[in-house]
């Protein structure tokens, strides 16, 4: 499943670190980060809990970004 959301993210080097850090979080099988649109889309691996997956993924971000905001 692939779902997309919206973020706040102050330069297009901290979106880079975003998607790494995203990527390497439990339940992702993907991640793209794009700072011109503001938005994060996030491919699920099967069966991965959407929300308790993307609290992670916004703690994994915010230990490289600390002032970033992804709407879950």
């Amino acid at each position: 499943m692939t779902k997309t959301y919206k973020i706040e993210v102050d330069c297009a080097n901290c979106a880079e670190k975003m998607q790494e850090a995203a990527g390497k979080t439990a339940g992702v099988a993907g991640a793209v980060v794009s700072f011109m649109t503001q938005k994060m889309k996030v491919d699920f691996e099967d069966g991965a809990d959407e929300k308790a997956v993307m609290k992670q993924v916004l703690k994994a971000c915010r230990k490289v970004e600390p002032d970033c905001d992804i709407e879950i």
